[in-house]
């Protein structure tokens, strides 16, 4: 019996070291592509077939930062040449090394999007503040281009794969919709939709998935969301173990598309995984993702 129970000893060792050693190895070698077809209330037909790409979590500063999946990440969202790409914040991550480094670290990471010219929108996330450096980081977006939204909502001209880009004025292009972090305090969903035309086609972007209860009614056709990192350590079969259940200040959507209940009427919630990590640089089931969604006009 005693040897029996040994080599049970052995065998589960083996299995939890092989288990450690995937979850350092998966955020950095894996990075999952998801792709949805969203219909948008009120999107012209010639506007059908716009491309968004969702990039959450980058999280420099972190102790064994994964800039190299957020390298790849961005080279990804690049190469696929989208209309449109929202980065859900949570650049940052901590206060060492101190907020400049991680800042200019961002820029450079950021930098092939930048250059690519492919229209960028972001919000804030909780370790940007967190970290001390929410101005800076948005100053430093702002100043690359990346327009940093804060309960509020701007209108983006987009061409589908039959129309023009040009003409899309104040009510003919795509409203955008950027809202603040749930911590500290920030987030208003009633403000950011509180200027979008009833009719207009729009979409929600937000760090924290915690706000999407507070959307009004038929604001939010499609709405995104990070800050969860899809659990980063997701036990199968055992959600509530999860990094994510352990530690959960709120009850969230965790991963992808939330229930059909959830929420107000014909709002839609989707939930990315990010890249980066929090507290541990280890990812489990829950390799880093880019999100990317063909927005279609209904019936199309």
């Amino acid at each position: 019996m005693k040897q029996l129970l040994g080599r049970a000893a052995t065998v589960l060792g083996v299995v939890v070291v092989a288990l450690g050693l995937w979850a350092l190895a998966e955020p950095r070698l894996v990075l999952e592509t998801a792709r949805h077809t969203v219909e948008i209330p009120g999107l012209d037909a010639d506007q059908s077939g716009v491309e968004v790409a969702v990039l959450s979590d980058l999280q420099v500063g972190m102790w064994w930062a994964n800039t190299g999946m957020v390298r790849r990440a961005v080279d990804e969202v690049v190469a696929e040449e989208p209309d449109l790409v929202l980065l859900p914040g949570d650049f940052l991550y901590s206060t060492e090394p101190d907020v400049q480094t991680q800042v200019d670290t961002v820029l450079e990471l950021l930098a092939p999007l930048v250059d690519s010219g492919i229209p960028t929108l972001a919000v804030l996330g909780n370790h940007d503040h967190e970290a001390g450096g929410a101005q800076e980081i948005e100053a430093a977006l702002e100043d690359a281009g990346i327009d940093v939204l804060l309960n509020e909502s701007v209108v983006v001209p987009v061409a589908g794969t039959g129309g023009s880009q040009e003409g899309g004025g104040e009510t003919g292009g795509l409203h955008v919709v950027g809202v603040g972090p749930s911590r500290p305090g920030l987030a208003d969903p009633e403000k950011a939709v509180a200027d979008v035309p009833p009719d207009a086609p729009r979409m929600v972007m937000m760090h924290n998935p915690a706000a999407f209860v507070d959307l009004p009614a038929q604001t939010g056709p499609l709405s995104v969301a990070g800050h969860t990192h899809c659990g980063q350590i997701a036990l199968p079969f055992a959600p509530h173990s999860s990094y994510l259940g352990l530690t959960e200040e709120e009850e969230v959507v965790a991963d992808g598309w939330a229930p059909d209940d959830h929420g107000a009427e014909s709002n839609d919630l989707f939930v990315t995984c990010g890249v980066g990590f929090s507290l541990l640089p280890v990812r489990f089931n829950a390799p880093p993702q880019v999100a990317f969604f063909e927005l279609v006009a209904p019936g199309g």
